[in-house]
């Protein structure tokens, strides 16, 4: 079993990691929906200079999000 890198992650590709199941699209809404439902996730990533233009995540940003949501 591999175990889970932080490294930077195009927003699509980690969405993907967490819901391999789903098209690229809805992987990524879902993602974005636990970000929102998250208590702090969300201010977190700002804090870190996320934006809705942002394309990845950094390995901070990664850390923080697997922190609250679990390795994928």
């Amino acid at each position: 079993m591999n175990s889970f890198e932080i490294r930077t992650y195009g927003r699509t590709e980690l969405a993907l990691l967490y819901n391999p199941g789903l098209c690229p699209d809805s992987a990524y809404r879902k993602l974005k929906q636990w970000i929102a439902l998250c208590p702090g996730l969300h201010d977190g990533l700002a804090a870190l200079g996320i934006s809705s233009r942002s394309r990845t995540y950094t390995p901070a940003q990664v850390r923080l999000i697997v922190g609250a949501l679990g390795e994928p």
